[in-house]
C-alpha cells in the first residue's frame, strides 16, 4: 500500500475511534466542560467569598448552582430577574457575578426584602436593585396573594424562578407567568426549578410545597412562552414525592424539577 493511503487509513481511524469515545462518554463529561465557562468561574468564585455563611455553605452541594445556572443559561453580562429572593441564597452569589457587566433585579414584596439591605450595601452587589411587586402572602392558604404584577424592565435577558413556583394558584401563576413574559425580550429565557408533585394529585398539606411540572409547562405556555428543556439534574430516586418537602426523612432530599422557556424571537 503507498505510503499516503495508509496515512490516510490511519487518520481515518483515528476519527472514527475519536468519536466514539465522544459518544459514549457521560454527559457529566461535557457538564464539566461547561464549568469551565467565563461566568461559571465567576460563579464558583462567588460561592468561596467571605459574605456567605457557613450555613448557606453547607447547601451548596444539594443546591448545585453551578449546574443550575448552566441550565438556565447565566451570562455574566446578561439583565437578570430573580424572583423570590427569600434570605438571599442565590442573590448573593449571582450579584458578584453581574457586577460588572450586568444587572440584577430581585423581585418579592418590599417589606420581606428588607432583611437584605445589609447584603445588598456591599460594593460587591452594586449590580443588584431590589424591584418590589405587589404580593402578600395568605396564612390561612398558604400561597401567595398576588395583586397586579408590573416590571420596570422590558428587555431582561433571564428570569429565574427557584423553588417559588409551587406558593402560587393558578390565577397567581397566570399573573407572574403574564409579568415576567413583558418583562423578557424576544428570544430571552425563563428558568423554573421546584420540587416535584406527583402529576394530577390534587393539593393538600403534604405536597403544598411542591408542584405538579406538566401543569407549570401548560401554564408558561398559556402565557405565551416556548418550551425548550427540561433536566433531571436534581432527580432524587428515594422521594417517593408522598411527604411535606421539610419532614426530616425528605428535606435536603427532594426530587425536583428544572424547566427552560424562551420568549419567542
Amino acid at each position: 500500500m503507498r505510503p499516503e493511503l495508509m496515512l490516510r487509513k490511519i487518520v481515518v481511524r483515528g476519527l472514527l475511534i475519536a468519536g466514539l469515545i465522544l459518544a459514549l462518554s457521560p454527559v457529566g463529561s461535557r457538564a464539566d466542560a461547561a464549568d469551565l465557562s467565563p461566568t461559571l468561574e465567576k460563579l464558583k468564585a462567588a460561592m468561596a467569598m467571605d459574605h456567605r455563611s457557613e450555613k448557606n455553605r453547607e447547601r451548596d452541594a444539594n443546591r448545585e448552582p453551578l449546574k443550575a445556572m448552566a441550565f438556565c443559561g447565566l451570562g455574566d453580562d446578561m439583565t437578570v430577574i430573580e424572583f423570590g429572593p427569600g434570605a438571599g441564597w442565590y442573590t448573593e452569589i449571582l450579584g458578584p457575578v453581574l457586577r460588572e457587566k450586568g444587572a440584577l433585579y430581585i423581585s418579592y414584596k418590599e417589606a420581606w426584602m428588607e432583611r437584605l439591605d445589609d447584603l445588598l450595601a456591599r460594593d460587591f452587589m452594586s449590580a443588584v436593585t431590589k424591584h418590589p411587586i405587589d404580593i402578600g402572602w395568605n396564612s390561612e392558604e398558604r400561597r401567595f396573594d398576588v395583586g397586579d404584577i408590573q416590571f420596570s424592565v422590558s428587555n431582561a435577558d433571564l428570569a429565574l424562578n427557584i423553588r417559588e413556583y409551587h406558593n402560587f394558584d393558578t390565577s397567581g401563576a397566570a399573573e407572574l407567568n403574564s409579568a415576567l413574559f413583558a418583562a423578557l425580550k424576544p428570544g430571552g429565557h425563563y428558568c423554573i426549578i421546584d420540587h416535584t408533585r406527583r402529576h394530577m394529585e390534587a393539593r393538600n398539606s403534604e405536597n403544598r410545597r411542591r408542584a405538579d411540572p406538566v401543569q407549570v409547562i401548560r401554564e408558561v405556555q398559556a402565557a405565551g412562552f416556548e418550551f425548550v428543556d427540561f433536566s433531571d439534574m436534581f432527580f432524587k430516586p428515594d422521594d417517593e414525592l408522598r411527604y411535606e418537602v421539610g419532614r426530616k426523612t425528605v428535606t435536603g432530599n427532594t426530587d425536583r424539577f428544572s424547566l427552560l422557556f424562551m420568549k419567542p424571537e
